[in-house]
């Protein structure tokens, strides 16, 4: 099912942002400089990667319960978390691009600078690919398995 989907998606993106925030607050402890500026990276985009997954998995719980369960139900659901994924794929482009401008505009005067910019580069990199490796592995027709 396409809600299956979403809540695994979702799973896998609550883990990151738990292994990115307890990264992150691990930096600050023990680093400095450069290393402070990436963990308040890891933390801050750990945050909203937190947010969007609990908001994620409880609209797509919402949806599923208020739906009637048939393959046009399934399609429009499918096109909408597609469509998202590759919006949010073109979004970490920008991150990316973003990240890699603070490093190089701010970075080389400021380690503390140089460790946001890398930090968000490394952010965005991750949800490149994860939002691009989910958005291919979702299916194109799904019918439904069973009837509510």
């Amino acid at each position: 099912m396409i809600w299956d989907f979403q809540d695994a998606l979702s799973r896998r993106l609550l883990l990151w942002s738990a292994l990115s925030i307890i990264a992150g607050i691990a930096m600050l402890l023990i680093g400095d400089g450069f290393w402070c500026g990436f963990g308040l990276q890891a933390i801050v985009w750990g945050g909203i990667d937190a947010a969007i997954a609990i908001f994620g998995t409880r609209s797509a719980r919402r949806r599923q319960a208020a739906s009637q369960h048939t393959p046009a139900v399934f399609e429009r659901e499918a096109h909408n978390l597609r469509k998202l994924l590759w919006i949010n794929t073109g979004l970490d482009v920008f991150y990316m691009v973003g990240g890699f401008l603070v490093f190089w505009v701010f970075g080389s005067q400021d380690s503390f600078a140089a460790g946001n910019g890398i930090g968000i580069v490394t952010q965005g990199s991750f949800l490149f690919l994860f939002d691009l490796l989910h958005v291919r592995a979702m299916p194109l027709c799904e019918p439904p398995s069973d009837q509510h």
